[in-house]
């Protein structure tokens, strides 16, 4: 739905500070920064581990706007959020007190206050390779960097340009991508694997990948965190399809992953040094999730080789749904929600020692 906003007299501009002001103050940070520093708002790229909804009113297989999706979701509702609560997204901005939630941009329901505290554009199924959202029907990167220059729009006539322009260069700015080029395109249905060997494939996300946040940068973004690719072949959706009777992790999907990962940090370095100001950080998730997967006891968790949803060997999507045989009795001792995305606490387990870590290197 098209939002028309008036321009801002200041007045209207004093009041919106003061929305600012209190919504950063009502929501408690974990996360302690200098006193000098802020993070107005996080800002929210990629695919399905971030996804808060975009996907709902797509034609499209890769939606999750059903229970059991939700169920553990603020009054069990099923926003459109890939697990049974919070994702990353969420509890990011949950660590930083920015807000407890992080709607998603297509939200037809969205209060038009939410922009300046920030959104997510993500789209479950979307990757950096732009066959990827072709072949799921999903939003492309390149498509959610088009919403995003309409949400600047939109900012701009809530708040003004120069706090616009300070929104920008002082939030958050987070992008999670990857896992479905490696996993789906090039690994299940194959559509690069005749064209590239994995060498080459990741070649080409990495390019894609460099071209978007280059294109980010240029609209005003400076603090920018990348997710790694997570230790794809452990899921269980592909433990099942690739890793033999015993289900094992399958090793191919994960030797794709640390490839990219290893050229991906290595282009973040490399866009910090071309490109005044920028603050570019690999964020390694590859690593702690795998840590969980081999080591569920020390972290809470019992079950890793399948999702809580159904059998937890296949269930992902339109697949986890009401009929779907009957869901886990404790999701708490599960790492995975459905058969390709881990539960809310699964998550916080991995957000909450990763953001001490890394939040210096953006400040």
């Amino acid at each position: 739905m098209e939002m028309i906003f008036s321009s801002a007299s200041s007045t209207f501009l004093l009041f919106h500070l003061l929305v600012i002001f209190s919504i950063f103050c009502n929501t408690k940070a974990l996360i302690k920064l200098p006193p000098n520093e802020t993070v107005p708002a996080l800002i929210v790229f990629g695919d399905s581990i971030v996804d808060a909804g975009n996907n709902n009113d797509l034609q499209t297989l890769i939606r999750c706007n059903f229970l059991p999706y939700g169920q553990d979701f603020e009054g069990g509702v099923p926003t459109g959020r890939f697990c049974n609560g919070k994702i990353p997204s969420d509890l990011v901005a949950e660590e930083l007190g920015i807000k407890d939630i992080v709607p998603a941009y297509l939200d037809p329901t969205l209060n038009p206050q939410e922009l300046i505290t920030g959104v997510t554009f993500a789209s479950g199924g979307t990757g950096y390779d732009p066959l990827t959202p072709k072949l799921a029907s999903v939003i492309s990167m390149s498509d959610q960097l088009d919403h995003f220059k309409e949400y600047i729009a939109k900012l701009k006539a809530l708040v003004g340009e120069d706090r616009t322009n300070f929104i920008l260069a002082k939030s958050l700015f987070l992008i999670v991508s990857g896992s479905d080029d490696i996993a789906n395109t090039y690994f299940v249905l194959r559509a690069r694997k005749l064209q590239y060997d994995v060498p080459a494939y990741t070649d080409l996300m990495v390019k894609s990948a460099s071209d978007f946040f280059k294109e980010l940068y240029t609209l005003g973004a400076r603090r920018i965190a990348v997710f790694s690719a997570p230790p794809i072949g452990c899921v269980p959706s592909q433990r099942t399809l690739a890793g033999g009777i015993e289900r094992e992790c399958a090793d191919d999907y994960n030797v794709a992953a640390r490839l990219f990962n290893k050229k991906l940090s290595a282009m973040l370095d490399s866009l910090q040094t071309s490109l005044p100001g920028g603050k570019f950080v690999y964020i390694d998730v590859y690593n702690p999730l795998l840590d969980l997967i081999e080591n569920p006891q020390k972290h809470g968790f019992e079950v890793v080789n399948k999702g809580c949803c159904g059998t937890g060997n296949i269930e992902v999507a339109v697949l986890c749904n009401k009929l779907s045989p009957s869901t886990c009795t404790d999701v708490s001792k599960y790492i995975f929600w459905d058969s390709y995305h881990p539960t809310e606490k699964a998550y916080r387990a991995l957000v909450a020692p990763l953001l001490p870590k890394y939040v210096s290197k953006f400040l």
